[in-house]
């Protein structure tokens, strides 16, 4: 007799609803992402119009980054505090007001202000989209097609912001990148509560400190790694950054153990799957964001392509992305996270290695677009065994802290992938000429990819297993022993 579970023949009663709500909070996580880069391809633009100095332009992205970041962690605890859906709303109509004020910027100042504040609205929204994608759905298989969307979003969203960004910039302003959040924020606002419960909060006292030391020690580190294109990574800026966040997050990590009620449960970071795929999450999204940073500006520096002509020659990476994510699903119940992890990381350093011949006598089809189309293929199989893993035999009142930790390690590894990158391109640079360090540059991307997929293959332990039964509420409870490795039920994700 076949021991393969029956599968259900009838939805939840529920399923039509929560594939709204999932749909809703999905469209949020796009804005969010999408803010990340929606402004690059306008960068010049802004720079004409606002009269930014050289030295601070580069603050429209970072300041994004630096408050979106920091204040992760925050964000996450806060939802399971207070209640993941009221935390989203907030976040998200402080996102809303940023957009429109950034919009109506007249002074660099306050473009570089209202960015930062708009990292603060994403900041406290997407721990929770992420919870509430958890909580939301209503058996494990539309949770794994819940998670393998959230993946195509998160990892396609930022090509697709740069998309976006030419597409807005070259019909109509700059100042467009930035309202288009407004009427999808309100729409948002207006339609979730219908659709998207509130969960339940956790009870206990706050953990001033460790909200405190998580907040700016994760914001010291990003900005330490943000300023190392333009001071050097042997600066008093860079070394005091490192020395106090590694000091704060060391502050952190003696005060979770000793507190009731912890920002960040200890037993989170003793499943060694979990930290390779938190590790696997860095690294690739680390080479991703150096990627766009090169490959955008070779498209408009060497190529001669315009905004709009340049976001849509990420259009085959965007394409590869969401088509995978649509198998991915069945993928992880035939094959394990483990082996499609592998699979990505591969096809990653592959394609990293192919960008790294660009030269300037080359075309878009005959070195970019092949490269560009792998990438995006072998992105989709990563993020959502990633995102399983990390979030696999989680308790659902910690799902927040547990999304703020995915989410944060996927900044930092962005922030240190562009300042490696950066600082490689910039010793093989020649002035005046742009193409001299590419080759360095994507190489050392591709040097990220391989290390993930050393990462999968070393640390990564899974075991396929059937869907377990749905467990009881849980019980307050002590501090859990050290957690087994992560077991992915995949029985029900075909």
């Amino acid at each position: 007799m076949s021991s393969r579970p029956t599968l259900p023949t009838e939805l939840p009663p529920n399923a039509g609803r929560a594939a709204t709500g999932i749909a809703i909070v999905l469209v949020a996580q796009l804005m969010i992402v999408l803010d990340a880069t929606v402004v690059n391809v306008a960068l010049p633009r802004i720079d004409a119009d606002l009269g930014f100095d050289p030295a601070s332009l580069s603050w429209v992205l970072n300041a994004y980054t630096l408050t979106f970041g920091g204040l992760l962690l925050l964000g996450g605890r806060l939802g399971d505090v207070l209640g993941r859906l009221k935390v989203f709303e907030v976040g998200l109509a402080v996102f809303t007001l940023a957009s429109a004020l950034g919009g109506l910027a007249q002074t660099p100042g306050q473009l570089v202000a209202a960015r930062a504040f708009q990292g603060v609205g994403a900041a406290l929204a997407a721990p929770s989209v992420l919870a509430l994608l958890t909580t939301s759905a209503p058996d494990e298989a539309a949770r794994h097609r819940a998670f393998a969307l959230f993946g195509a979003v998160s990892s396609g969203g930022a090509s697709l912001g740069l998309l976006l960004g030419g597409v807005l910039t070259d019909v109509g302003s700059w100042r467009w990148t930035l309202f288009i959040n407004v009427p999808i924020g309100i729409a948002v606002l207006l339609i979730a509560p219908r659709f998207v419960d509130e969960t339940q909060r956790r009870p206990g006292r706050f953990d001033v400190v460790g909200a405190v030391t998580a907040t700016f020690g994760a914001v010291s580190l990003v900005w330490a790694l943000i300023g190392t294109p333009e001071h050097g990574w042997l600066s008093a800026r860079t070394i005091g950054g490192f020395a106090l966040g590694l000091a704060l997050l060391a502050v952190l990590a003696g005060t979770e153990r000793r507190v009731a009620h912890p920002m960040i449960r200890p037993h989170l970071l003793r499943s060694r799957s979990r930290l390779g795929a938190l590790a696997v999450m860095a690294l690739v999204v680390g080479g991703q964001f150096s990627m766009f940073f090169l490959v955008v500006q070779y498209l408009q520096t060497v190529l001669g392509l315009g905004p709009l002509a340049s976001g849509f020659a990420f259009l085959p990476l965007t394409l590869g992305i969401f088509a995978v994510s649509r198998v991915t699903p069945a993928l992880l119940a035939r094959f394990g996270p483990r082996t499609l992890m592998v699979a990505g990381t591969a096809g990653l350093t592959v394609s990293f290695a192919l960008l790294s011949s660009v030269g300037t006598g080359d075309t878009y089809t005959g070195a970019v677009l092949v490269p560009m189309l792998l990438n995006g293929v072998s992105a989709g199989l990563v993020f959502m065994p990633v995102t399983v893993l990390v979030l696999g035999g989680v308790e659902p009142e910690h799902a927040g802290a547990a999304s703020g930790l995915l989410q944060t390690t996927q900044q930092l590894g962005g922030a240190v992938g562009v300042a490696a990158i950066v600082s490689v391109y910039a010793a093989g640079a020649v002035p005046g000429r742009f193409v001299p360090g590419l080759q360095a540059a994507f190489l050392t991307s591709a040097s990220f990819a391989a290390l993930a997929l050393l990462v999968s293959l070393v640390v990564v332990r899974t075991r396929r297993g059937p869907a377990p039964a749905a467990a009881p509420a849980p019980e307050p409870a002590p501090e859990p022993a050290p957690e087994p490795e992560v077991e992915v039920a995949v029985a029900d994700a075909a």
